[in-house]
């Protein structure tokens, strides 16, 4: 019999722009571990049920992200091999910031009420044993524009092109499927910002602000956003990723921001992406734009494959698996709906929890 080789199905990270989306950036407990991995199996499932209310226009997806921290207390085996935590870049006027994070939660959806009841279920079975270190509800404003007011993503790769910019492939086999995603949260000065004229903001972005046509270069300035984040090898070769941002904000305090997330098979070109807006390239020492956007966060992600998540490799630490299992777990009382007090039902632990309650029952009817 002949082996029949399996592509890995990816988390959907290729799935176009939605009107909403919520971005929850976790840490996880110390002896968060198991249920952290629990959750992780079920997180196919859980979206499956979520979105099974609204089918077929609900559009709801997630993607799981887990960090460079986070992946050794989680997994044995290999790691992904350009893991790493998200460098911190000091320019000389403006600061690229590394923040904790060992879980990306990217959810996506036609509708905010959608991504909000998956993010409860998530958090239903994960609260106990992580801390949020950042939670962000973004929405879609007007033709996909930021709150600055020009439209967002424009470069974006398609079809096949997507795939190869932003797929791991036979360049790490255990993890080919899979990809990296650099999240920050970029707050805009808006008063200073709309202080400028129109034609001053085109000439920070590179782009006309109404039409989105991109500059000539002849008038383009080098320090302008397009600028500095096209990655252009010497021979003409372009280095692509897939930007899913979204706005948000709160009016009421004053708070207007774009949450940025990359996507790409290497987290190199988006590390270079931001050395450039950041640290300049002579003779131009940053990227305008940041005069008007502050990062107040960042971090980078390993993003499984699909495949993965539903068979996950052994938890570190066969001989704890091994003692820990030993020691019969004790099922939670159910709430008044039946559930188990975090968002499931609990359907795989029905049986052990029949044979408690048979063994109780025999205990009392013993004389």
């Amino acid at each position: 019999m002949g082996v029949h080789s399996h592509e890995p199905v990816p988390q959907p990270v290729l799935s176009p722009l939605t009107a909403a989306a919520i971005f929850l950036v976790l840490t996880i407990n110390q002896g968060g571990g198991p249920v952290t991995r629990e959750l992780l199996s079920d997180l196919n499932g859980l979206r499956r049920a979520v979105g099974f209310r609204a089918t077929p226009d609900g559009r709801l997806g997630v993607v799981v992200g887990i960090g460079s921290q986070a992946w050794d207390s989680l997994f044995a085996g290999p790691r992904p091999a350009e893991l790493h935590p998200l460098p911190e870049l000091n320019g000389s006027r403006h600061r690229s910031v590394s923040t904790p994070g060992d879980l990306l939660f990217h959810i996506r959806a036609a509708r905010l009420d959608l991504c909000f009841a998956l993010a409860a279920e998530i958090m239903a079975r994960l609260r106990e044993v992580v801390t949020v270190c950042d939670e962000v509800h973004g929405f879609k404003y007007f033709d996909v524009r930021d709150l600055l007011g020009f439209v967002d993503g424009t470069e974006n790769p398609t079809g096949r092109a997507a795939s190869a910019a932003v797929l791991i492939g036979d360049e790490d086999p255990p993890f080919s499927g899979g990809s990296y995603v650099i999240v920050q949260k970029y707050l805009h000065d808006l008063r200073a910002w709309n202080t400028l004229t129109v034609e001053a903001q085109e000439m920070v972005i590179g782009r006309r602000k109404l039409s989105d046509i991109e500059l000539d270069d002849a008038v383009k300035p080098a320090d302008s956003h397009v600028a500095l984040t096209t990655i252009e090898d010497p021979d003409g070769t372009k280095h692509e990723i897939l930007r899913d941002n979204m706005p948000f904000g709160t009016v009421g305090q004053g708070e207007f921001g774009t949450y940025f997330i990359g996507y790409a098979r290497t987290p190199t070109v988006t590390e270079r992406m931001l050395e450039r807006m950041f640290l300049g390239t002579p003779p131009v020492s940053h990227d305008r734009i940041l005069d008007f956007s502050t990062p107040v966060t960042g971090s980078l992600f390993y993003v499984p494959s699909s495949d993965f998540l539903d068979n996950l490799p052994d938890p570190p630490g066969r001989s704890e698996r091994a003692d820990t299992d030993a020691v019969p777990s004790v099922a939670p009382f159910p709430a008044v709906d039946g559930s188990l007090g975090d968002g499931t039902l609990g359907i795989g632990g029905l049986k052990e929890r029949q044979k408690q309650k048979a063994s109780t029952a025999d205990e009392q009817s013993a004389p």
